[in-house]
């Protein structure tokens, strides 16, 4: 009797160097964007300080202004590190960090 051999690809797990990394690349990601906001807030607004929603004195267009800039930076920064991460992970490892094509979250 001869036995059937799978023709399947074996499903790589994701390489264990790409948790550690990811994590300090999201970390330097959030604080590089943290100062790239406070920086960009400055240039738009020449103020220190960006309001958040329970700033008072602030309306509603320059709370959601200030949001707005604060998630488009800090979404970028986020998507240049996990992409910078899973980029050295394949150069590295010869396997791309995540199997399925769904989104992050």
């Amino acid at each position: 009797m001869s036995k059937k051999v799978s023709k399947k690809p074996r499903k790589l797990k994701l390489p264990l160097a790409y948790k550690p990394l990811g994590f300090a690349l999201g970390w330097a990601s959030g604080a590089l964007a943290g100062i790239a906001f406070r920086a960009t807030w400055k240039a738009v607004r020449h103020e220190e300080d960006a309001p958040d929603a329970l700033d008072k004195d602030r309306g509603w267009g320059e709370v959601l202004l200030a949001a707005a800039l604060q998630g488009a930076l800090f979404a970028v920064a986020r998507s240049a590190a996990d992409r910078t991460g899973a980029k050295a992970v394949e150069r590295s490892t010869g396997v791309w960090p995540s199997s399925d094509k769904g989104g992050r979250d």
